[in-house]
């Protein structure tokens, strides 16, 4: 679906983001994409709109090349950024100016999906708060139906009911045939949505396994559940004293804990990576 081959790119001569960078993603997944600030998440996300081009390598949707912007490419997804400027038209003038450029768009669905985020169809754009913003757009790139979704940190900005809302529909408009790239700082709002993870640390991708392979692998703990010290690869405290990431050498299945495992990710020599890897 998306893919990304020896992907090379800087915003300055002296320092390259990207550097050889690929990616391959597979249709039927939600995949959330973590990386501390300036990691490279968004730009990531620009390069496979082809809003910004690579220096070398390819990056291209469905066999169709990022760079080249043609209308059968813009019209396979859509993306949601984190930062916006809506026009001061209403809600429904936005609709009918731009659903046209989405053959699947289901305007039955956009309803369904605005009567659920407690969003009115009539309302001006410009007069909504960010987060009646960001809920109107979640909406129309969902009604789009298009083979891939991008999110820029969908969540900042919508209250706890909205977060509990935003994963039913997300979970809802997942098929077979589409993929969504979840960017988010906020792994709490996302965790049970997700079955793909990708962990992108200084320009590299470190890590892109699904839950399922995770939890074949890995088992996360607290102190008084660990048997072997020697199957530890990662350690840190937290209120109740300390969570582990270990070795799943007994094929007993854990829930896996995201925050500690991006944190045992992107630790200096991590020996969750080696292990992986090897």
């Amino acid at each position: 679906m998306i893919e990304i081959k020896q992907l090379t790119f800087s915003y300055s001569k002296k320092n390259k983001l990207f550097d050889n960078l690929s990616l391959e993603t597979k249709s039927g997944h939600i995949y959330g994409l973590l990386g501390k600030n300036g990691a490279g998440k968004t730009t990531l996300l620009k390069q496979i709109c082809g809003l910004i081009f690579p220096e070398t390598g390819i990056c291209s949707i469905d066999n169709l090349l990022s760079k080249m912007r043609d209308p059968e490419f813009l019209k396979k997804f859509y993306f949601i950024p984190e930062e916006f400027n809506t026009p001061a038209i209403s809600m429904n003038k936005f609709i009918k100016i731009y659903s046209p450029f989405y053959p699947n768009f289901s305007i039955e669905n956009l309803k369904i999906y605005l009567e659920q985020l407690e969003i009115s169809e009539n309302s001006m754009l410009n007069k909504l708060s960010y987060g009646q913003k960001k809920k109107f757009l979640l909406a129309f790139g969902l009604a789009c139906n298009t083979q891939v979704v991008l999110m820029d940190e969908p969540t900042n900005g919508l209250d706890i009911p909205s977060k509990s809302v935003f994963r039913k529909l997300i979970a809802s408009a997942i098929s077979e045939e589409k993929v969504f790239i979840i960017s988010t700082h906020q792994i709490k709002d996302i965790e049970s949505i997700i079955d793909g993870v990708i962990i992108l640390d200084n320009g590299v991708i470190k890590f892109n396994n699904f839950i399922d392979e995770i939890s074949d692998k890995l088992k996360f703990l607290n102190a008084k559940d660990v048997d072997n010290e020697a199957d530890v690869l990662f350690s840190e405290p937290n209120l109740g004293g300390l969570k582990f990431v270990s070795k799943n050498t007994d094929n007993q299945h854990t829930k896996p804990d995201l925050e500690i495992l991006f944190n045992s990710i992107v630790e200096k020599n991590s020996k969750v990576v080696n292990y992986l890897n090897n």
